[in-house]
């Protein structure tokens, strides 16, 4: 039984460290997460500066997740992990499209191929949020530009026909991105035939004004009368 006793000290020592390893990437997860959610909150306010010190903060965080779970594979896989991960792949993909840059790839985020879909796939809600600041003030051409790059993520989304245990899930994420996009053409749709509908309006009140003041005939609107009449 001495044996036994000394098997268990090694099982203990390993539970020890796998614990003390685990509880460092759960608070690595959340740091992670956090500094993502600042990053997207500031591209929105076009804050260009605090973007880019949340993104490399963010870069920091991932990194040393990767590296303190390098000996613990199955650490890794779990899924807070991943879900603070898949957070990373959302703020960088989020602030890249908004800033019309290239979109990072897996290997250069280095996260799995799953994460980085199921990532992408939750950037087209950050995107409809853009668009509908961006509505708000009017229609233009950047509404328009966001609405393409959702289309084309999720065109992207819907070949993915695997096993959810391959994907994470990535099915029911993909449905929502759908959901979302039909949302946000049917908003850019009401705003554009709103603005062509004030343009008619703005038109036709300019013809009634100019009619008003030249006459009927193209004479004075309000001729001189005499004080007898």
């Amino acid at each position: 039984m001495h044996k036994l006793e000394s098997i268990a000290d090694q099982i203990r020592k390993n539970f020890d460290a796998r614990t003390t390893a685990r509880d460092q990437a759960l608070a690595q997860a959340r740091q992670l997460t956090r500094a993502c959610s600042l990053a997207i909150r500031a591209v929105h306010r076009d804050d260009t500066e605090t973007m880019h010190a949340q993104l490399l903060e963010a870069r920091r965080l991932a990194d040393t997740l990767r590296s303190s779970l390098a000996t613990y594979p199955d650490l890794f896989h779990a899924g807070y992990t991943q879900d603070a991960l898949k957070e990373f792949v959302e703020a960088n993909a989020t602030c890249a499209l908004i800033k019309s840059q290239p979109l990072p790839t897996p290997e250069e985020l280095g996260v799995e191929p799953a994460t980085f879909l199921n990532g992408l796939a939750e950037v087209v809600g950050e995107l409809r949020r853009r668009t509908l600041d961006i509505l708000r003030h009017g229609y233009s051409s950047e509404a328009e530009r966001l609405m393409g790059v959702m289309d084309e993520i999720y065109s992207i989304l819907v070949t993915m026909d695997y096993p959810g245990a391959i994907t994470n899930g990535l099915r029911r994420q993909t449905d929502l991105a759908r959901g979302i996009i039909e949302k946000t053409r049917g908003d850019i749709t009401f705003s554009l035939r709103g603005g062509h509908l004030e343009q008619a309006i703005g038109k036709l009140l300019g013809r009634m004004n100019g009619e008003q003041v030249s006459g009927p005939e193209g004479g004075e609107a309000f001729p001189n009368m005499d004080e007898d009449d």
